[in-house]
């Protein structure tokens, strides 16, 4: 019985070994047609890499910009610079989306206040999280220390440490609450509710960067243009 199960047990191994050699390494042969200067061939073993499940690795991602740049597909391309942006922030790779965003007359990428101050919460936001909970943890000790000492503690205070302890709540959670996307089709129909039915509000096209604010079965919730939209799930990159 138990020679049997052991046999059993190598035959599956040995099978899942040879699926694995069987399975063509597309990220490699991706990275050697890139060398040979055929970024475009390159870029489709990517995204087929992509689609079963390969993480993409940072040298990917610039590689794909770079080949979609170079084919001219240019919401592509913001769209893995935003995928590199977002892991690793940089105000340069903004200043170019922006440039390139505003060349070929996309909007979402610009560099505004929200941009920048995205930009500056994914450099600086883990220390700012840390300062304001050391400084909170100070105050809410100082008044542990007061009511041990039954030294009064005035009411204002108490109401400032409760603002101070909801903002800072706020401020850890604000990035599960963003999100963004590219719009991926060259008509995109924006509405008011979430429903098929519902009257088109506006139609955009491919290639502009909108901010996710929630989901509702095959819709998205979108901000555009100082406005809530619904847009379909599959209309829509999501970074």
């Amino acid at each position: 019985m138990q020679v049997r199960f052991l046999k059993k047990s190598l035959f599956f191994c040995f099978l899942l070994s040879f699926r694995a050699l069987a399975q063509p390494d597309y990220v490699r042969t991706a990275d050697s047609l890139f060398a040979a200067g055929v970024p475009e061939e390159a870029a489709l073993l990517y995204e087929q890499a992509l689609a079963d499940g390969k993480p993409a690795t940072d040298a990917m991602l610039l590689k794909l910009a770079y080949a979609y740049e170079k084919k001219g597909d240019v919401p592509r391309l913001l769209y893995f610079l935003q995928v590199y942006f977002d892991r690793h922030p940089d105000e340069q790779v903004l200043r170019r989306m922006s440039d390139i965003a505003r060349v070929n007359g996309l909007t979402g990428y610009e560099t505004d206040d929200l941009n920048y101050f995205y930009f500056f919460y994914k450099q600086y936001g883990l220390y700012l999280q840390l300062l304001l909970l050391g400084l909170g943890l100070y105050v809410f000790l100082v008044l542990i220390t007061k009511m041990f000492q039954k030294q009064p503690i005035l009411q204002r205070h108490k109401w400032v440490l409760l603002l101070y302890l909801t903002g800072l709540l706020v401020f850890v959670n604000l990035p599960e609450g963003y999100q963004s996307g590219v719009t991926s089709h060259d008509r995109v129909l924006l509405r008011n509710e979430p429903s098929g039915a519902a009257p088109v509000a506006e139609t955009i096209g491919r290639g502009h960067k909108v901010n996710i604010l929630g989901s509702k079965d095959i819709w998205l919730r979108i901000f555009w243009n100082n406005h809530l939209y619904y847009i379909r799930k599959d209309n829509i990159w999501v970074i």
